[in-house]
């Protein structure tokens, strides 16, 4: 008697543990909280900066890792004396109605309370349609 025929095989089709959709959702959420991170520091004068490791190489030739630290840009800026805050998914910005990329608030402190709505909406789904839309826009 062989090996394998102790064995108890089977065939299987690996299925995606989550749908595309909730994969989406949760990759936005977790920009919103990094902006979120971004505007604590920019309230306190501060910059927010990430630490990220690189693989590159050195003079004797071998792949070293180096860490680098990397800000990260803020999706506010500083226009018609207040901010505008735009909501992205990834390098793209989202139409959060459709035609308006952009909130306007008059407070840096607002802005806060602008990306916490953009996360409270993102994880009831109400922009799933800007962000399909978005990524057909790249797919062009």
């Amino acid at each position: 008697m062989s090996v394998l025929a102790k064995l108890n095989l089977k065939t299987v089709q690996r299925t995606v543990a989550k749908d595309p959709i909730t994969l989406r959702r949760e990759k936005l959420v977790a920009g919103i909280e990094e902006q979120q991170r971004v505007v604590e520091a920019a309230m306190r004068g501060e910059s927010y900066k990430v630490h990220t490791n690189k693989k590159v190489r050195n003079e004797a030739g071998e792949r070293v890792v180096v860490g680098k630290e990397r800000t990260v840009r803020a999706w506010y800026f500083e226009q018609d004396r207040g901010y505008y805050v735009q909501c992205r998914y990834g390098a793209r910005i989202l139409y959060l109605n459709g035609k308006n990329n952009a909130v306007w608030v008059e407070a840096l402190k607002d802005v806060a309370e602008v990306l916490a709505a953009f996360k409270t909406a993102a994880l009831a789904g109400e922009l799933d349609k800007a962000v399909a839309m978005a990524m057909a826009r790249a797919n062009r």
